[in-house]
């Protein structure tokens, strides 16, 4: 019988997965007709908010932890609520986040789409599905379940154009835990005729299949690079799944081996013309991303910085700070970078 039941649930599982096209168009909220201001400091914020269930003291169990949703309602309304305060005290002109659910089992059913689009109502905004997965009956004693989930960005300026692009995956068994990615590209008019390309990204995290990962900057890379060849601005923000600076060990100081979704950032990869900012990151010591297998304790906790920016040479990155909120309302701290268009 256990089998028979297990046959089943294989078979929907196939059945009911499917990917979302590549190259769409997204909906964008206009309700900013600014253009960008060229030789003016400017600030960009990236932040995953995972999808508003975790607390400091929250562990999961792709981690090695215990839970898989977010406590509560309460917790989730919390959580965003702080989310929010953080991108109000960084104001940024440019905001990507990531891990948004629309909808879900693992946070409480809360829009938090809606919930960002709407508090920021004055800004532009658009929101693009990482994926819509089939129900998760995994953990047993409290599965993941379903969620539609992806990647916000608004903008302070207008959005003219956004277009979702879909990110290579495993077709092993393996893709419906890592589950479908994609990256996207949202057109804002600048004050000299040019464009900034903003790129939102959230790269794997539990490939087990390094081309996999390797196949996904590639068509990251070749999108920034077309832009580029077009004479535009471009900047890429997002939860990049690796060691943003490299030997983030060595700087926090990690005694355990070093974990396999926190392999270094390929920076040889990159186009000509692009290069990834640390400003006094490293200087700084503080973290983007914590491991969830155990309660967050600074100084004990594996933490890395898997957050950050790519930016075209046309691009002055003025500071790049990570902003030490604590873990208290995501598994992520936000990244802040200051900018000058040239």
């Amino acid at each position: 019988m256990i089998l028979l039941v297990l046959a089943g649930y294989l078979l929907y599982l196939y059945a009911d997965y499917d990917r979302i096209p590549d190259k769409i168009d997204l909906e964008n909220r206009n309700n900013n007709q600014e253009q960008l201001p060229v030789h003016k400091n400017l600030k960009a914020m990236t932040f995953n908010i995972g999808y508003g269930a975790y607390t400091s003291d929250y562990t999961f169990f792709m981690d090695g932890g215990k839970s898989s949703r977010a406590k509560d309602k309460e917790t989730v309304e919390e959580n965003m609520s702080g989310i929010i305060k953080t991108t109000e005290k960084l104001s940024p002109q440019l905001a990507f986040f990531q891990e948004v659910d629309q909808d879900g089992d693992r946070s409480q059913h809360i829009n938090e789409v809606k919930l960002l689009q709407d508090h920021f109502s004055k800004a532009s905004s658009t929101f693009g599905e990482n994926y819509h997965s089939s129900y998760l009956f995994y953990p047993f004693l409290e599965p993941i379940g379903k969620a539609t989930s992806g990647l916000v960005t608004t903008s302070e300026s207008d959005i003219t154009e956004t277009v979702r692009y879909s990110l290579p995956i495993e077709t092993s068994f393996n893709k419906f835990f890592d589950l479908d990615r994609a990256f996207i590209v949202s057109r804002i008019p600048t004050d000299n005729d040019k464009e900034l390309i903003a790129i939102n990204v959230h790269l794997s995290a539990y490939s087990k299949d390094p081309t996999i990962l390797e196949a996904q900057l590639s068509k990251l890379t070749a999108v920034m690079e077309a832009e580029y060849q077009k004479e535009n601005y471009v900047l890429v923000a997002g939860d990049f799944n690796h060691d943003m600076l490299g030997n983030s060990p060595d700087i926090f100081e990690i005694t355990e081996k070093r974990k396999g979704w926190d392999q270094p950032f390929p920076e040889e990869k990159l186009p000509q013309h692009f290069s990834h900012p640390k400003g006094k990151i490293a200087e700084r010591k503080i973290p983007s991303a914590r491991n969830l297998d155990s309660p967050y304790q600074p100084g004990k906790s594996y933490v890395t910085v898997l957050d950050g920016f790519l930016i075209s040479d046309n691009i002055s990155a003025k500071e790049v700070v990570v902003s030490d909120e604590q873990f208290k309302n995501s598994d992520h701290n936000p990244v802040l970078l200051t900018f000058q268009l040239n």
